[in-house]
């Protein structure tokens, strides 16, 4: 019997992403800040899993259609899912250095916490190997994901929440940007949300295993 996670990965992406890009046009109605909550997570889930499965090869996807250890749909398996999980959680937008905080806070923890879930399925049913140090001493599925799920999608929802409630902080006090400062702000975003997970899951390997994580740990 086919694993119904098996499934969501091909059914999800073709729901939730037109889905979730409706619902933040609906919720904004400028493209600036609908990009910097529906594009950033995409791009993100195709640059730093790309990373990892295919140059790291720390990563591996165990699917039909894959390019390398990478599958070429993850982008908007992803970043759909996190569009409408993070569209649900959004109340008004920012108006205040503590609201962008608060934002921060509340989507890193919402898609860590649901994303230990997912990741923790994931391997058990084979979707996804991870060649990290608990696998390598034969721990289980959530030692393996407890390793790196926390830094990684807990780091992408918080620093993903600062750019979506800073935009509306700086579009509430200044109005729109243009099109060359939205340019700037999402590729700037972009980077933020792939430095924070990748240096806060480094630093904390390095501390935990005396090593950085970026390359496949031997079996003992």
């Amino acid at each position: 019997m086919t694993s119904p996670i098996r499934i969501y990965q091909y059914l999800a992406p073709v729901v939730l992403a037109p889905l979730s890009l409706y619902l933040w046009w609906s919720e904004y109605e400028n493209w600036p800040q609908v990009l910097a909550a529906w594009l950033l997570p995409v791009l993100w889930a195709y640059i730093l899993p790309g990373v990892g499965t295919n140059i790291c090869k720390v990563w591996e996807f165990d699917v039909r259609w894959k390019l390398g250890n990478f599958r070429p749909h993850h982008g908007f398996v992803f970043g759909s899912a996190t569009a409408t999980l993070t569209w649900l959680i959004h109340r008004d937008p920012a108006h205040s250095l503590w609201e962008i905080i608060q934002f921060s806070v509340i989507l890193g923890s919402v898609l860590g916490f649901w994303n230990i879930l997912y990741e923790i399925k994931a391997l058990r049913v084979g979707v996804l190997k991870v060649y990290n140090q608990p696998w390598a001493e034969g721990r289980g599925a959530e030692a393996i994901a407890m390793d790196y799920s926390p830094w990684f999608f807990g780091g992408f929802g918080a620093a993903h929440g600062l750019v979506i409630a800073s935009l509306e902080y700086f579009i509430g006090h200044h109005g729109l940007p243009g099109g060359f400062l939205t340019a700037i702000y999402l590729i700037l975003g972009l980077l933020l949300c792939i430095a924070v997970p990748v240096l806060g899951f480094m630093r904390h390997s390095l501390k935990t295993h005396g090593h950085a994580g970026t390359r496949p740990v031997p079996q003992d």
